[in-house]
């Protein structure tokens, strides 16, 4: 797979597609620099480690990989949010559970008063040594955001490696059985749908009454809500792209649909990524692009971080944005509009 530095290369390239630079799109609008606003969540990439391989992946986690979250800095990130005004602690991975400071960092940071979600992809809470993390994320009343990028089983493989959609409905039926989206329960979980090939995500609240209907049908099964991410066109997704010649087709797509009333909801006017080694980042996918916030020539690190370094700093943009601002908007917690 092409590097961090090589796929920013091919994104910042005006020879590789018609489409505009994003920054000169924003800048017609007059709305360059971007700023972000008031920082609300610390998402925190724990690791690339992971027990599956999933093709549209774009951190490029799978069980091969070694990048884990230090103790050192699993407790640099709770210092900064114990003197932050951060409400929400995103914990990501890889499969974040398999960082050994998972826990640790789940139980502070609730006993710090902030809210908790676990991007979590359902088989791990069934792989062996982690069978009580359903148990665990209940008691300390962790959202759970897991991938389930279909309900047929076909598509959902197809995606996610074979097998992964049994392994999940089991995993839901678990976390359904300890109050999880439970009608009584403020124990919430949520589904996340990725569309496959070139397509972007239909309407979220359509798809999502589709989802809770068959899902309840088939397998007797509930959650929350369902959030639509559109694939960003960076690590994995992006190779796939390029092997097959479909680049600047996608890169079209996304302009074509370009939003700008979703400018506004952007996650990254109020979200903050953190790698496994501490840097920070804009967002996630600036992280797997190694663009990183910069204070002069420096990369930030979270022990360094405050709230006012990040005000009125612009927030660092490549063409992967037009997956962020295509047609409903896509972020970490779903569609923007």
């Amino acid at each position: 797979m092409a590097s961090s530095a090589e796929q920013l290369k091919i994104l910042q390239d005006p020879k590789r597609t018609s489409v505009p630079r994003f920054s000169d799109q924003l800048g017609e609008l007059g709305i360059m620099p971007l700023y972000r606003q008031k920082l609300t969540t610390l998402q925190i990439n724990v690791g690339k480690v992971c027990n599956q391989t999933c093709t549209h992946c774009h951190v490029d986690a799978g069980p091969d990989r070694r990048e884990s979250m230090s103790q050192e800095t699993a407790i640099q990130v709770l210092d900064f949010l114990a003197r932050s005004q951060v409400t929400t602690l995103d914990i990501t991975g890889g499969a974040p559970e398999m960082n050994p400071n998972f826990r640790m960092l789940v139980q502070q940071a609730r006993q710090l008063g902030k809210k908790v979600i676990d991007r979590c992809n359902l088989t791990i809470l069934l792989a062996q040594g982690f069978t009580d993390l359903p148990e665990f994320l209940a008691a300390h009343h962790v959202d759970v955001v897991a991938s389930l990028p279909c309900y047929l089983e076909e598509n959902c493989d197809t995606q996610r490696g074979s097998g992964v959609f049994v392994k999940s409905i089991e995993a839901i039926r678990k976390l359904n059985e300890l109050g999880y989206a439970q009608p009584d329960s403020t124990l919430q979980l949520d589904l996340v749908y990725n569309p496959t090939g070139l397509g972007l995500p239909p309407e979220q609240q359509k798809l999502e009454a589709a989802y809770k209907s068959e899902l309840d049908s088939r397998y007797g099964i509930r959650f929350n809500k369902l959030w639509t991410i559109t694939n960003m066109p960076v690590s994995r997704f992006l190779d796939d792209l390029l092997q097959r010649g479909k680049y600047e087709e996608y890169l079209e797509k996304l302009h074509r649909q370009f939003n700008p009333t979703t400018i506004d909801y952007l996650m990254c006017r109020s979200l903050l990524s953190v790698d496994w080694n501490g840097f920070i980042y804009d967002c996630d996918f600036n992280q797997m692009l190694d663009l990183a916030v910069q204070d002069g020539d420096s990369r930030v690190h979270i022990s360094k971080l405050t709230d006012d370094l990040l005000l009125d700093r612009a927030i660092r943009l490549a063409n992967h944005c037009y997956g962020c601002t295509a047609g409903c908007g896509s972020s970490c917690g779903g569609s923007l509009v």
